[in-house]
């Protein structure tokens, strides 16, 4: 691997290989960008089939953290970290204390906080090692970031049925949720809430049929989800399923979801729906709301306000819809355009991030 060509193929900053060999702890910590502020994102624990596999991964999800928070209007950068591991059965409180070191190592240039196979639980360790973690349980943290998320998913998924059918309604909408994890099982919650009619698929079948129990949903097979006739498709699980083998498949109007990183690859991906009609919203855009919320915390926390916050992703997508159509883009090349407008007139002022953030908690 050549690690700087890498790097500077999406312009990264900085990536820290973090080991230690008698604890089994195996880490990637990626910034992309501090032109905003510090990197903030989550810590993932997979179990990468490679080095090579967990890498790739991160420098995706940094430089993905990076246009989430410019979108999403927030003084934060963009970052990622991963730990390679199955989370079912290698978490431990010394693994995860021996990560927060490297996190604090960093002196406030990254900011951690749960993900995909962590728990707001393991940030309980990491904090007993580094202040710069968010999402933690008790006086002045956000815990669970999850249904925030799946509430500015579901306020997205209102804004997107509005530009496309003329209504935010979503009362006898069908949505298929691909994936049953926290987000969904909260999103779900929202959509039979309000009348929609849910399909919902995991790999863990158990996941999914817990989350049909406590909310009406309808279960499918993982595979059969993308042949769903359905109004929105939402990707809540892994990244990269929105790809040339499924697109065809998908029937629906629009694709709104939680998950990271939906695309395959985002030019070609998002130029495919568009010439199905189907609308694309921006993932970065509409599931900014886990960030939004554990963002809060670095000013001294406030639910009402972080709600208030995750509420503006729905003008915030029907103005990436309006800009697209104005000037003949794809949303995905609005919603980037959008971005790296606000990092480039903040780089006038500094072009990274130095300072030493506090977290202030009560």
């Amino acid at each position: 691997m050549k690690m700087f060509e890498l790097l500077a193929e999406q312009d990264h900053e900085q990536v820290v290989f973090c080991q230690d060999r008698e604890i089994g702890l195996k880490a990637i910590i990626a910034i992309h960008d501090t032109t905003l502020g510090p990197a903030l994102g989550g810590t993932r624990m997979w179990n990468y089939q490679s080095t090579a596999d967990a890498l790739r991964d991160v420098l995706r999800l940094s430089r993905a953290m990076t246009y989430k928070a410019a979108a999403a209007g927030l003084n934060l950068g963009g970052g990622k970290a991963v730990i390679i591991g199955d989370p079912n059965k290698d978490k431990n409180e010394i693994l995860f204390r021996a990560y927060g070191r490297f996190v604090e190592a960093l002196g406030g240039h990254y900011i951690t906080a749960e993900d995909v196979g962590t728990s707001v639980y393991d940030m309980e360790w990491i904090r007993m090692e580094t202040q710069y973690v968010t999402g933690v349980l008790g006086p002045g943290g956000s815990g669970d970031p999850s249904p925030f998320t799946a509430y500015g998913v579901y306020h997205g998924m209102k804004a997107s049925t509005k530009y496309k059918f003329g209504s935010d309604s979503l009362s006898n909408r069908t949505i298929a949720i691909q994936g049953a994890g926290h987000v969904a099982s909260h999103l779900a919650e929202y959509l039979t809430k309000e009348g929609a009619k849910v399909y919902i698929t995991d790999i863990y079948r158990e996941k999914a049929e817990k989350v049909c129990d406590a909310t009406g949903a309808i279960y499918v097979d993982p595979e059969a989800i993308y042949d769903v006739e359905c109004d929105i498709f939402c990707p809540a699980a892994l990244g990269g399923v929105i790809n040339p083998r499924t697109i065809p498949r998908l029937k629906c109007s629009i694709v709104a979801g939680a998950a990271n990183n939906q695309l395959e690859d985002e030019d070609r991906d998002s130029q495919l729906l568009a010439e199905r009609d189907i609308l694309y919203a921006p993932d970065y855009v509409i599931n900014a709301g886990g960030l939004i919320n554990v963002a809060t915390e670095l000013e001294g926390y406030n639910k009402e306000r972080a709600l208030r916050r995750v509420e503006t992703i729905y003008n915030t997508l029907l103005n990436i819809y309006q800009k697209a159509e104005a000037e003949n883009m794809l949303p995905l090349q609005a919603a980037n355009r959008l971005a790296e407008e606000r990092i480039a007139k903040v780089a006038r002022i500094h072009r990274h991030y130095t300072g030493h953030p506090r977290i202030h908690r009560v």
